[in-house]
């Protein structure tokens, strides 16, 4: 019964009409429904219990929690149901199915983009968006910058919800490129940022983070042959990585279900704001299934994943990825789309894919050495083409192309 007066209420504050005992009575008597809620002496013995009205917002919080607390029951419930009768899922789906779930409630409270939005409002808040970048100066980068001025200009900055698929070949710098933005994005942003890493362990993540953000040669770092001002640098950037949310997970072969589910446990920790996450490599991971019968299958299994992942969390997902060998074949070898290893479903899946290219790599005689080109084969809301940055391979760090520079290191 409560039910039905509360639906008549929002009915009438809806219609911009007055909500009271009388108006509430009407209009559930007009519906045939008065006496199913206890009829008028009902409604005024409801109205009658109200201690004060000066408690509204606490009591609507009350009505809030309770109601939480009943879909975390039905949660669980459900939960309970996929366990006891599995359908042949796997554990691991379970697990995410169940996990989303839980998420979902906590997050319901704080997301007002669930469901249908119109597009009145949506067009409103366009606007809204629009002249504040204008009074701003119109700014280039809307998302997340990524140190890169040149990238930055092009895509407008990481935006939140993409995916955003880094490939090149073996030795050409993704992880270092990958970890040069995620290094910008924590220590100069001042964001949260993940790595998922399934080929190179944490310490050596760390080890080459500390020599790019320091400058020092990575040789020298592994050898601790460092040099007096390399000392000096060193300390700096040990003190400033550690003023930051970086967080590396080392763990191989992680499903799109498993790296979802660490994923999320770790955005609520920051308030359900991510700045970045970054996995490296796609190729790495494996399907829920736990079987490669179709590897192509489970690597569009993957890229779906994480695209939702990139949506859910609305942050931007660095996946970088392998390209084939039929690159090594051809006299240009500049990657393209068909490049990409199992390309259908990444390509379809992803936001913005940029490929890396360094000439010396196969020219030793190239007329740009320690030049890297940064290929945008795609972008979904931008345009594509080509930028230079110079590539410091004994820092391993990607760094601004000056004008007019080779990129000698």
């Amino acid at each position: 019964e409560h039910r039905l007066i509360f639906a008549a209420v929002g009915a009438l504050i809806g219609a911009s009409k007055p909500a009271d005992v009388i108006t509430v009575f009407e209009h559930l008597q007009t519906l045939g429904k008065a006496q199913d809620c206890g009829g008028l002496a009902y409604l005024n013995a409801l109205a009658q219990s109200v201690p004060s009205a000066a408690n509204l917002r606490r009591y609507a919080e009350i009505v809030r929690e309770r109601a939480v607390l009943r879909r975390l029951i039905a949660a669980s419930d459900e939960i309970a149901t996929s366990a006891f009768n599995t359908q042949g899922r796997a554990v691991v789906q379970i697990l995410d199915e169940a996990e989303g779930l839980i998420f979902k409630i906590g997050e319901e409270g704080s997301r007002t983009r669930q469901g249908f939005q119109g597009i009145d409002k949506l067009v409103t808040a366009l606007i809204d968006r629009v002249n504040e970048l204008a009074e701003n100066g119109a700014e280039e980068v809307t998302g997340v910058r990524t140190g890169f001025y040149e990238l930055d200009r092009m895509t407008a900055g990481l935006q939140k919800g993409d995916l955003i698929v880094l490939a090149a070949r073996p030795s050409m710098g993704k992880t270092a490129f990958a970890l040069n933005i995620a290094e910008h994005v924590a220590v100069a942003e001042g964001l949260p940022v993940l790595v998922f890493s399934m080929e190179m362990g944490a310490a050596q993540l760390a080890l080459r983070m500390v020599g790019s953000l320091g400058r020092i040669d990575q040789q020298h770092l592994r050898t601790g042959a460092l040099r007096n001002e390399e000392w000096e640098r060193l300390a700096e950037a040990v003190d400033r990585l550690g003023r930051v949310q970086l967080y590396i997970d080392e763990t191989p072969a992680l499903n799109a279900a498993e790296l979802r589910a660490r994923a999320r446990r770790m955005a609520r920790q920051f308030g359900g704001t991510l700045g970045l996450i970054v996995v490296d490599y796609l190729q790495l991971m494996s399907g829920s299934s736990g079987s490669e019968e179709n590897r192509a299958t489970e690597i569009g299994e993957i890229s779906r994943g994480l695209k939702a992942l990139a949506k859910e969390l609305q942050c931007p997902v660095i996946a970088l990825s392998q390209l084939n060998r039929s690159v090594e074949s051809r006299n240009d070898k500049r990657p393209m789309m068909s490049d990409l290893r199992e390309s259908g479903a990444i390509e379809q899946d992803a936001d913005v894919i940029m490929f890396i290219y360094r000439d010396e790599y196969y020219n030793k005689e190239s007329k740009e050495p320690g030049v890297a080109e940064i290929i945008i084969g795609k972008q979904r809301n931008g345009p594509v083409g080509t930028l230079k940055l110079t590539f410091l391979k004994p820092l391993t760090r990607f760094d601004n192309l000056a004008p007019g520079s080779t990129g000698d290191y």
